[in-house]
């Protein structure tokens, strides 16, 4: 999925879309998502600016948009429209290097399982083949008007 197509399956806009391209998908399994680390992130400025490190809260928040980019892609996307994917919960996260200007996030989800709109998954962060964080992620899908 380019940008394009991210932009279709999920609500946010610059400054907090935080996924740039899927690399890999199969949906109900597995996703494999690219996020650019730039100087230019509106978050810089006030977080570490001697030392420009990604907050941590925010590789959480994009694993878990590649995490509704998997369910958008598993349920199909005609069914998906009027549904919107909410962070509903997170368990057993770790940080474990930070992510700089000029990294390549690359964010790795797997499906745990899916009940009704209710999803789990199992997410890392890595930059190249260092793992930067993981955490368990759980979304939850809602109708919307």
């Amino acid at each position: 999925m380019d940008i394009n197509e991210i932009m279709k399956a999920l609500p946010h806009r610059y400054p907090f879309l935080l996924v740039d391209r899927v690399l890999e998908c199969e949906a109900g399994k597995r996703v494999v998502a690219l996020k650019n680390v730039t100087i230019n992130e509106p978050f810089f400025t006030g977080h570490f600016p001697e030392l420009p490190v990604m907050p941590g809260v925010l590789i959480i928040e994009a694993l878990a948009q590649a995490a509704g980019l998997l369910a958008y892609q598993t349920v199909g996307q005609e069914k998906q429209r009027n549904t919107i994917y909410y962070f509903a919960g997170i368990d057993n996260a770790r940080f474990k290097v930070p992510v700089s200007a000029g990294d390549q996030l690359i964010l790795e989800v797997d499906l745990v399982r899916q009940a009704r709109n209710v999803w789990k998954f199992s997410a890392k962060a890595k930059v190249g083949e260092q793992l930067a964080a993981e955490a368990d992620i759980m979304v939850a899908g809602r109708e919307v008007c």
